[in-house]
């Protein structure tokens, strides 16, 4: 399938993954910023480009549109996607404003074409490993989930948007491991949290929290919990991972590790692992450290891909998605006033209901 790719910034670990890809062809990219066009056109050998996101609206031979602009422009770069025939990939958070999120539900049943939100944590080895393990039961039924991303991530504050009021390491940060949450326990129904500004963050310039804390309540009264810490050194990673998920069950525990490719499992046998991936430390991390993970991209672009050959839906959708959006903003509504917070009062403002965005 022929793809476009907008925004050439986090799009750099696309492009890799599209050009590295047998079930994928690069056909043009776009930046607003003519000079990342130009070094990525040299970084990758590909000269196809252009600084006007219609020109690649306009290419008929376009299959899938993938989206990695700045969050308040998503639901405008979707929606322009959809009305030209397009399915579109979306980085996440999918959008910021969930008054725009009725408009794209319809133009997608509108349209025929499919929506994915890029998720990337989904596709990394381990927690590919901790779900289908989950799923076939190893660990039994599940009690519990806990998932966190902590974080030294002081270089972040060179950029100068992150140092505007818009910036939220709520939704830039705390969003993977929220959707660990929402993956295993989708019916959230309420949410508490505290937060604050560390004193790093606030000699860096932040104006939110850099360090918060949430518990989840699911409609059939299990819970789960969520911590996010960004403006502080971390212990090593051979004691603990930056970001991880762990899976409390009836008959087993297993925790998966983000970026360490490290998967620990208790099963329900009593047996316990621990596995590793080094050999696939080149699929996963192609540039410098870790800071760009374009394994996972390619993993979730072939996966969306074969949704649209085969005719499946690729999960997040837009409507998990949009879940996804209300619950961030139930935890930040909670954040400001000290108060638990009911993720159907925020749809209910939308004019958006759990059975619309139900699978």
């Amino acid at each position: 399938m022929k793809i476009g790719i907008l925004g050439l910034g986090e799009g750099r670990s696309t492009m890799s993954a599209v050009l590295k890809s047998e079930k994928l062809e690069l056909k043009m990219v776009c930046d607003m910023n003519i000079e990342m066009c130009k070094q990525r056109a040299e970084e990758f050998n590909f000269h196809h480009y252009t600084i006007n996101y219609q020109d690649m609206l306009n290419d008929a031979e376009i299959d899938i549109i993938a989206i990695y602009t700045p969050d308040h422009l998503h639901a405008e770069h979707v929606k322009q996607a959809l009305l030209h025939g397009k399915h579109v990939v979306c980085t996440k958070p999918f959008i910021d404003d969930l008054s725009k999120a009725a408009e794209l539900m319809e133009l997608v049943e509108q349209s025929g074409k499919k929506v994915f939100v890029g998720q990337s944590s989904r596709f990394f080895e381990p927690m590919k490993k901790q779900r289908k393990d989950y799923e076939a039961g190893l660990i039994g039924d599940l009690i519990t989930v806990e998932a966190y991303y902590h974080a030294d991530h002081r270089w972040f504050l060179e950029k100068p948007w992150s140092l505007q009021q818009a910036f939220k390491w709520l939704y830039g940060g705390l969003s993977h491991p929220v959707d660990f949450i929402r993956w295993y326990l989708p019916e959230i129904e309420e949410v508490m949290g505290y937060g604050m500004l560390s004193s790093n963050g606030a000699k860096g310039g932040l104006k939110n929290p850099d360090t918060m804390h949430f518990i989840f309540k699911a409609k059939d009264d299990r819970i789960a919990r969520v911590s996010g810490c960004y403006t502080g050194p971390v212990q090593p990673v051979t004691r603990d991972s930056e970001m991880s998920c762990i899976l409390r069950g009836t008959e087993g525990c297993s925790q998966g590790d983000y970026m360490d490719l490290r998967y620990a499992i208790t099963d329900n046998t009593g047996e316990e692992r621990i596995l590793t991936w080094e050999h696939k430390l080149k699929h996963y991390f192609r540039f410098e450290g870790k800071s760009h993970h374009a394994g996972e991209y390619q993993n979730y672009l072939e996966y969306f891909a074969d949704s649209i050959t085969e005719g499946y839906t690729a999960y997040p959708d837009i409507k998990e998605g949009i879940g996804t959006i209300a619950l961030l903003q139930a935890m930040d509504r909670s954040l400001q006033s000290g108060k638990p917070v009911k993720v159907d009062e925020i749809l209910t403002e939308f004019n958006l209901t759990v059975n619309e965005l139900s699978a």
